[in-house]
């Protein structure tokens, strides 16, 4: 055995193998002592480490943890739309990993936002695919970079908290393909991710953790996945069939390590299963050795908490900003009066509920900053923190004290009863409370900016008439006080883009039709169109749409040009410009709009983004790249991507209702041609290059006499286009039999 590596599967016994399937306890490896084989420690992220101060005992304790950095949720990060920022995130993580001595931390999770109302929407990146896969990828290779495992999850279609143990996901293999699966596809490709955790639930039918096509022939075969994939905890149902479909670990541990004994000496688990399941669980172990190794390190708390107040200014975004109310003055000669109401200014809530729950090493609120920075406001809560109905002192007390004041910072949202893990919301709303006392306060003052603390959108239509700004700061983590202080005075100009639409109303979403399902099973029936895809396809007004968010800037997108780099690829370049006095960043969107095409494809979809940060006055060139994928649909015809020919437009905007310019790109296709049998329609015959020729042969030889003469009149020809050529006889009795005959005769000749 080499110094630097443990045993090979080679060396281990029936039972070691066995016993490297399953966990060592709740948050540890099954190490082999007699082979030296550690068991490391595994634990929950994904926006900072949560380390159980009960993990040595077995049990699963979400509240009392280590100390460590509480990173903003992917509800705020991903509303950075950087992920240079996201990468320094992941790396800082890895860092306290170090410390900590835990060679795996679980996450980050990039299940889809199907719906808002979503009850772990908090944890997730985004409505869109592209935009996740794009993100999330830094944690991973952020966190990889200093010799730490990341564990992509949940795989897959994790996308509702209702009966998330056990429903049936039932899902078109385009919408799988298009929506679903390509934020994984794109990390794995991209990055590697060192493990990769299944879900609950069931997909078609079938349980993740025992899924052989989507564990071991798309994300094995298909994909080039290297790493392990374990069980979320409590997903593995049968150790056997799980391990046959390529579930490497079962966690936490059922104690069961025997079943898989019993199997592989009857015959029902391969001897090569087993050996490439238990050579991976050793593969890890190598991978994470050398970093496990690292006695006495020790992260720098106030660099990680810099880290995270930077993603926290980021993660804001600006919805609204009437009468240019923000930034506020600061300076104490010339501020105005400033009331602080809500108890959120207070009490932040800065993370989500559930098994991501970190104890952050400091916390910083936004009152605690205006102390820190001397800047003077009066505050008064308002309102409590919990379902409970309005208390009538607070409200009194809020509404003098915005009487007094020049102008109000109100902090409302969703306090942590109404969403986490575990359960989904049923209302976009905030508490009716809150909504109440904004009203109240706003009779008394006009010149309102309101705070949103949330994890998911909320309804903002019903009451932004009492507000002349509204910041949407979403969950900020420990360093939100700061951040927030700096975008309200200006110290930073608000750069962050919404990763997810905010509709006008819930019943507007296209999911809610099939919400949360019924009898065991839910139905994707909206296909492809989530999110801004139904939104902009079908024109359905929202609030706010996807990628959108405001800045103390302006910016000017100019020089819009697009240039074919292959058949099916082209590169997108555009001029930004800084147009205020006010340094800032922009996020250039790029959006790809198909032209005529054979299935129902949204109106845009996001293809390629970049955050550029502009001094006043300043302009850059931005170069975007798309690849073949960018124009391509999942083609159930054809079991495969499918780029069809033809013109397709470039759309470059800073959201997808805000475009500056659109251009024109021609892309030959990916000339993928369908076998045609009889059951073909006399329209794909046509339209197939071989069928073309025997299309114009049987019109030869009608006009010689050879063959029945085909009617040229338009209804006849419409029926004819749209038949099965085996029902020609319908249209032409004998005749039509001889026609078809004979086009499947010339087509077996002209295709050997």
């Amino acid at each position: 055995m080499s110094e630097s590596t443990y045993p090979s599967v080679k060396d281990l016994t029936l039972e070691e193998k066995a016993s490297l399937t399953s966990g060592g306890g709740a948050w540890h490896l099954q190490g082999v002592e007699a082979k030296g084989i550690p068991g490391y420690m595994i634990t929950d992220g994904p926006h900072g480490l949560r380390k159980s101060l009960a993990s040595s005992t077995g049990e699963t304790d979400l509240d009392n943890s280590v100390p460590a950095t509480c990173f903003p949720p992917a509800a705020g990060l991903s509303s950075s739309w950087n992920p240079e920022l996201i990468h320094k995130v992941g790396e800082a993580m890895a860092e306290e990993c170090i410390q900590e001595k835990v060679a795996v931390i679980l996450g980050p999770g990039v299940n889809i936002k199907r719906n808002p109302l979503g009850g772990r929407c908090f944890e997730y990146w985004s409505e869109d695919p592209y935009l996740a896969g794009h993100e999330a990828v830094g944690i991973v290779a952020g966190v990889q970079s200093k010799g730490v495992g990341t564990s992509l999850k949940h795989f897959a279609a994790n996308n509702q908290e209702t009966d998330r143990l056990r429903v049936d996901a039932r899902i078109s293999q385009r919408a799988l393909r298009e929506i679903y699966l390509p934020a994984f596809e794109h990390i794995v490709k991209t990055a590697q991710p060192w493990t990769i955790m299944c879900s609950y639930n069931r997909i078609n039918g079938v349980h993740s953790a025992q899924n052989h096509w989507l564990l071991t022939d798309v994300l094995r075969d298909e994909w080039g996945f290297e790493g392990i994939v374990m069980s979320d905890w409590g997903a593995d149902h049968d150790r056997v069939a799980s391990l046959n479909a390529g579930l490497n670990l079962e966690m936490p541990p059922s104690y069961t390590d025997d079943q898989i004994v019993y199997a592989a000496r009857d015959g029902r688990i391969a001897p090569a299963q087993l050996d490439r399941m238990a050579q991976g669980m050793i593969d890890l172990t190598n991978k994470a050795r050398a970093a496990m190794s690292i006695d006495g390190y020790r992260f720098d708390v106030d660099a990680h908490d810099e880290v995270a107040h930077q993603a926290a200014i980021e993660s804001i975004v600006l919805l609204k900003n009437d009468d240019a109310i923000l930034p506020l003055n600061a300076d104490p000669a010339a501020a105005r009066k400033i009331a602080v109401i809500g108890e959120f200014a207070r009490t932040p809530r800065y993370q989500g509920g559930g098994s991501s729950h970190i104890t952050p090493t400091k916390m910083t609120s936004f009152l605690d900053t205006l102390a820190e920075r001397g800047i003077k406001a009066d505050f008064a809560p308002g309102f409590t923190l919990d379902m409970e109905p309005a208390d009538p002192a607070l409200e009194s007390e809020a509404v003098e004290t915005a009487k007094n004041a020049d102008v109000v910072l109100m902090f409302l949202g969703l306090p942590e009863a109404a969403e986490s893990e575990g359960f989904d919301r049923d209302t976009l709303d905030m508490p009716a409370k809150q909504i109440t006392l904004l009203e109240q306060v706003a009779a008394a003052n006009q010149n309102v900016v309101v705070v949103l603390s949330n994890g998911s959108v909320i309804t903002v239509a019903p009451w932004a008439k009492n507000a002349k700004g509204i910041l949407e700061s979403w969950l900020l983590g420990q360093s939100g006080g700061p951040a927030l202080a700096d975008v309200i005075f200006g110290q930073v100009s608000p750069s962050g883009k919404l990763a997810q639409s905010i509709p006008l109303d819930i019943n507007d979403d296209p999911s809610m039709l099939n919400w949360p399902g019924e009898e065991g099973h839910v139905d994707y029936g909206e296909g492809v169109f989530v999110g801004y895809r139904y939104y902009d396809t079908y024109g359905k007004a929202v609030d706010y749409p996807f990628g959108y968010g405001l800045s103390y800037a302006t910016f000017e997108i100019t020089g819009v040009a697009v240039a074919k780099t292959g058949a099916n690829t082209a590169t997108v370049n555009a001029t930004v410009t800084n147009t205020s006095d006010v340094d800032a960043a922009e996020t250039v969107q790029v959006y790809v709009v198909p032209g005529k095409a054979d299935v129902a494809r949204p109106k845009h979809e996001l293809k390629g983004f970049t955050k550029v940060f502009l001094k006043s006055g300043e302009s850059k060139t931005v170069t975007i790249d798309l690849d073949e994928r960018a124009f391509a649909y999942w083609s159930e015809k054809y079991n495969d991507w499918h780029v069809e020919s033809g013109e397709y437009a470039i759309e470059v905007g800073v959201s997808s209702r805000d475009i500056a310019d659109t251009v024109a790109v021609a892309l030959e296709g990916d000339g993928k041609t369908q076998p045609l049998t009889e059951w073909s329609t006399y329209g794909e015959w046509e339209a197939d290059p071989f069928g073309a020729k025997i299309v114009a042969a049987v019109a030869a030889a009608g006009e010689a006499g050879e063959l029945p003469k085909l009617p040229d009149n338009a209804m006849m020809r419409m029926f004819l286009n749209s038949m099965p050529i085996n029902s020609l006889p319908t249209l032409l009795g004998e005749g039509g039999k001889k026609i078809a005959q004979f086009m499947v005769d010339e087509y077996a000749k002209l295709s050997k």
